[in-house]
This record gives C-alpha cells, structure tokens and sequence, in this order.
C-alpha cells in the first residue's frame, strides 16, 4: 500500500495508473474506520483493480458549532485496517493542501441538499460537494463508492456528477449495523455506555415505521407521529429532524404512494447520528 499526503502527488500516480489502464475504485472517507468502512472498501474491490481510499476530515462541511474538534481520528488505527483490506492508495491530505490561502470556489446543489441535514446544518452540503469534487479530480476514480447511511449525502453526490458531467460511476453500499441495530458511525465512539444504549432509539424508530408502513399505513404524518413516540421514551435523545420524504426528490410527502425515504437525525447527548430506512407501499392483500 502506497501513502500519499498531497494532491500532486496523489493526482501524479491517478493518472499514471489510468494511462497503463488499470480501473480505480475510490472509498473517501473522514477516517476513524469501523467494519461499515470496510465493506465499501470491498465493495470498490468489486469494480476496480486499484483501490484509493482518503481519509481527510474536511473543515468546510463543519459549522462553527459543530463537532470538528471532536470528530475521532487515529490514523494507525485506520492504516492497519487499509492494508488488511489490500487497499492499493492511502491518501491523507492536510486541510492546507486541500484548501489553499482566499479559497473561494464553491460546489452548491441548490434542490436535494435544502431539508433533512441541509436545513438543520446551513452549509454542510456545500462543503461535502465541494470537496468531493476536489477529490475526484485528484484521485481520477473510475467509481466511488459511499454508504447508504448518508442518503442525502448519496444523491447530492449523483446529482453533483449528473449535472457537471464527471466521468465517475458511483455506486452504493448498504448501512452497516451493530449487532443491536445501531449503525455504524465514527461518531458513536464519542458516546457514553447509556448514551450508546438509548442511542437505539433510532433504529427503534425506523423498525416501528417499517412495520407499520407493512401492515398498510399510508400517512407520513402517522408515521413521523409513531417515530417520535418511541424517541421520546429515550430521555437523553433530543430529535434534530424526523421526516419522510420522496426517496428520488426528497420533497415532503403526505402519503405512501411509491418509495418513500424515512431519516432520522437525534442527538444523544452532544452527539448527532443519522439514520434512515426506504419505505414502500404495502402490497394489496
């Protein structure tokens, strides 16, 4: 495994790698790597015989009160997981080579990034475009892979090679659980024993609309009613948003008439984690 730490560097052997036709695969992430990482790491395996996977925890999809400093790094820690996964490139930029001095372009998507985490976090999904498409043009991918936990962040990204014609195929990867239902996310190392308890409360939600989405409930408002209930019994929950929305616009919906995306975001304790489930419309008896 080659480790890169600039962007010359990194776009230098992209490019020589794609003129000897090898096909790369791209796994970017913000570090602190669990089993979840892992499987799109594989994942890009699949569709590639050269795989980069970054690790740069980027300042610009921060707000000023957010968790960057907190966010959980250990770069060992991930190096070791990289290699066991036969990871071909470990790139690990600074933010200042990212990012240089009166920094002033900007990637925006102004339709699929303005509710869920678009609107309780102003900013975010500008940060996410922007240095997605930055990486993109130093790693050169062929396909990227991104999880299914951060399903907005997955269409704004589509969206985003849609509309400015990036010669990158991005594939998905479902949300990998705890054993217990909690999805894996770096941030739940910043939880408590009781905070990582009643941080079930999210996949707890979700199972209750899945199951009565299944028995033949077509209101949203029923089901967001029904989330919240059982959010409510987990006293160190604070609800950020619970919404269903169109799984393709993610425009509100009133009804189950085709698929329909149910997320979640919930602090326990200082801690925000996401979470979401596609609802369909239960089949005619």
């Amino acid at each position: 495994m080659r480790i890169f730490h600039t962007p010359a560097e990194m776009q230098q052997a992209a490019l020589t790698l794609r003129r000897v036709g090898r096909r790369i695969g791209f796994v970017p992430t913000m570090g602190f790597l669990h089993e979840g990482h892992r499987s799109l790491i594989r994942l890009a395996h699949q569709h590639s015989n050269v795989v980069v996977v970054s690790l740069f925890v980027n300042p610009t999809q921060f707000g000023p009160t957010e968790d960057l400093d907190r966010y959980p790094r250990d770069l060992a820690h991930d190096e070791k997981l990289c290699r066991l996964e036969k990871t071909g490139i470990l790139f690990c930029p600074k933010a200042e080579d990212i990012y240089q001095p009166r920094h002033s372009v900007y990637v925006t998507e102004e339709s699929l990034s303005r509710g869920l985490c678009g609107a309780s976090r102003p900013g975010h999904f500008r940060g996410v475009a922007t240095v997605v498409a930055k990486l993109f043009n130093m790693v050169q991918p062929h396909v990227a892979v991104f999880g299914e936990k951060d399903a907005q962040q997955l269409r704004v990204i589509r969206r985003m090679v849609r509309d400015l014609n990036f010669p990158v195929e991005i594939v998905s990867g479902p949300t990998v659980r705890e054993p217990d239902g909690l999805a894996m996310s770096s941030r739940n190392a910043n939880l408590s024993p009781e905070e990582r308890r009643q941080a079930l409360c999210l996949r707890r939600a979700l199972d209750r609309a899945e199951t009565l989405a299944a028995g033949g409930e077509r209101s949203t408002e029923t089901l967001r009613n029904a989330m919240l209930e059982v959010i409510r019994h987990s006293p160190l929950a604070r609800v950020d948003y619970v919404d269903l929305v169109d799984e393709e616009t993610l425009e509100p919906v009133s009804r189950i008439e085709k698929p329909v995306l149910a997320a979640l975001a919930v602090f326990v304790g200082p801690t925000r984690l996401i979470d979401n489930t596609v609802l369909k419309p239960a089949e005619p008896a």
